[in-house]
């Protein structure tokens, strides 16, 4: 939870805070810190049910999942059965996103397919595919078969909310702290080269209906997240981080195809300081993206941050000032809530997990989980000793 729309219980610490004068100064204790078990992650899609079949034994080998206006869509299989050298695709209709794959899990999957998230009893389902259409077909290498194989055994598909419906979906109070300051990250590609390549290291956490945001840490294959996003090894199973989701120009509401990959191994969690660590399968297809690293300090009061990250689930942007045009991102209280470190810098709901980027060294010093105004990180101060000998720093 750390976004535009914030639980409930959030609003009676921010008036807490405005109370206190919680902003400017060291520290600031104003009620209860909020627990990752409290905070919510935003609903940005739902599990839809749909049994359907792509048979050997049809003329048309191939189905369309189509819902109309969804934001993506996310197939589901309880079957997957092809014979030898055959393929299944994923795509949308233009051919531009394809996953493919020669197998189920463990099954004929092999070395060069997209990655599949899996998910309870047995069920797996292909990498999302942008858009309100995935279309769904058997490429056979060999049309003369004795025995016809079982085909594809669909079970349902998530689809992504329209606007309308996330809005409805995820009430609550706002964490943009005014005149927004947001832009779309390329539009600080000349003007702010560092803050535009450091930010292309982020990626959009999707989990079936829901997202975060997560970021490579470190020179291997290591992720951060929050743990209220996910706090299992069965949650990173079924998730997909997807890269260079960001827009092609500056306002241009025309966002990349992203890299997609999904969740493979839970190395670390914690809930009470609100982070995960996890890699991820077919890592040497994110590598090109660069990485982030640690700082292992306290933050100081005033300096200057920056906040990549996908609110809201959008294409990437970037805070770098506290509104348009205005005064710089900064850290507003070094010590906020406990655990936290806080600012005024705009985030909203799918920004759980962001980096909170030092200017002075392009290093991560806090991990973004809270809204509010002031809105609030982990101090990466308190994480870095708990991860230290799982990363390379």
């Amino acid at each position: 939870m750390t976004a535009r729309r914030v639980a409930g219980a959030l609003m009676g610490l921010a008036l807490l805070t405005a109370v206190t004068g919680a902003i400017g100064g060291d520290t600031a204790e104003a009620g209860p810190l909020p627990t990752s078990a409290e905070l919510t992650v935003q609903k940005v899609g739902e599990l839809v049910d749909r049994d359907a079949t792509v048979s050997y034994r049809s003329t048309d080998q191939s189905i369309t999942v189509h819902h109309p206006g969804a934001t993506y869509v996310k197939v589901r299989f309880a079957g997957l059965d092809l014979a030898p050298g055959d393929r299944l695709t994923v795509s949308d209709p233009e051919g531009v996103e394809v996953h493919t794959y020669h197998g189920a899990p463990g099954e004929g999957w092999r070395d060069g397919d997209s990655d599949y998230t899996l998910h309870e009893n047995g069920v797996f389902a292909a990498l999302s595919i942008e858009g309100d259409t995935a279309v769904v077909e058997i490429h056979r290498a060999d049309d003369d078969l004795d025995a016809k194989p079982g085909g594809v055994q669909i079970d349902g598909y998530w689809r992504g909310y329209d606007q309308a419906e996330y809005e409805a979906a995820n009430p609550g109070i706002e964490s943009v702290c005014g005149v927004e300051g947001r832009r779309d990250s390329i539009c600080y590609q000349s003007s702010h080269p560092t803050e535009y390549q450091r930010s292309r290291a982020v990626g959009r956490l999707l989990m079936g209906g829901s997202a975060c945001t997560a970021f490579r840490v470190g020179d291997t294959n290591r992720l951060l997240t929050n743990n209220h996003c996910m706090s299992t090894q069965s949650a990173i199973a079924g998730s997909e981080t997807q890269f260079d989701y960001e827009c092609a120009t500056c306002g241009g509401n025309n966002p990349k195809t992203p890299t997609k990959v999904s969740g493979a191994t839970m190395h670390k969690t914690s809930s009470q300081l609100d982070y995960t660590l996890y890699s991820v399968n077919s890592f040497s297809s994110i590598t090109g993206f660069g990485t982030l690293y640690l700082e292992t300090r306290q933050p100081v009061l005033n300096e200057r941050i920056y906040i990549p990250g996908h609110g809201d689930a959008a294409p990437k942007r970037l805070s770098v000032t506290v509104q348009s045009g205005g005064a710089n991102c900064k850290i507003d209280q070094v010590q906020y809530l406990t655990i936290n470190t806080g600012y005024m810098c705009d985030t909203s709901g799918g920004s759980s997990g962001s980096p909170v980027i030092a200017g002075s060294s392009h290093k991560v010093i806090a991990l973004h989980r809270i809204g509010g105004c002031l809105n609030g990180g982990t101090r990466m101060s308190l994480i870095y000793p708990e991860i230290a000998g799982l990363i390379s720093n």
